[in-house]
């Protein structure tokens, strides 16, 4: 049965999440439920060539603490820039960063990069495989050492802990 169920359903995940949606995006009814099941079991596996591996999530309650960390960062950052366009003797000091990747895998740092790029005033401006470091634009820089170390100590570290790397 695990073996039938695994050749049926070849990505949970998004099985689950096809089906939960099918079901609220249309009235409920024995039609649409099976429909919802034949979908969420037919769409990933046609569309299993097109998936690159996930990692695997070895800390999945420390995914719920980032997330929050990452949004009231958005909410911070929002505050911040718009406090600062708004000052007349704010004068901002823009600067690009290199910023030290401790980790290798590609999925952990397309997580990374996406979540700078989320917050108001920075941007991951380009991934430098052959030294292993981002760039980073950052509107307002005080101090570069503190910004490295704040990535990481808010953001990479637990990616790291999150996808055990």
């Amino acid at each position: 049965m695990k073996r039938l169920f695994k050749w049926l359903v070849t990505h949970p995940f998004i099985s689950g999440l096809l089906f939960v949606m099918w079901l609220m995006l249309t009235s409920f009814s024995l039609s649409n439920a099976a429909t919802a099941l034949i979908l969420a079991i037919i769409i990933p596996k046609v569309t299993d060539a097109f998936w690159v591996p996930q990692p695997k999530i070895h800390r999945p309650w420390l995914m719920v603490s980032f997330v929050l960390h990452v949004v009231t960062d958005i909410i911070a950052s929002n505050i911040r820039v718009t406090k600062n366009i708004l000052s007349s003797r704010h004068k901002p000091q823009p600067a690009f960063i290199f910023y030290p990747l401790a980790m290798q895998e590609p999925f952990p740092i397309t997580l990374l990069t996406s979540t700078l790029s989320l917050s108001p005033g920075t941007l991951s401006a380009h991934l430098r495989p052959h030294d292993n470091t981002l760039l980073i634009h950052a509107l307002d820089v005080d101090d570069v050492e503190g910004l490295v170390n704040f990535i990481y100590e808010r953001y990479e570290r637990p990616l790291k802990e999150i996808f055990g790397c």
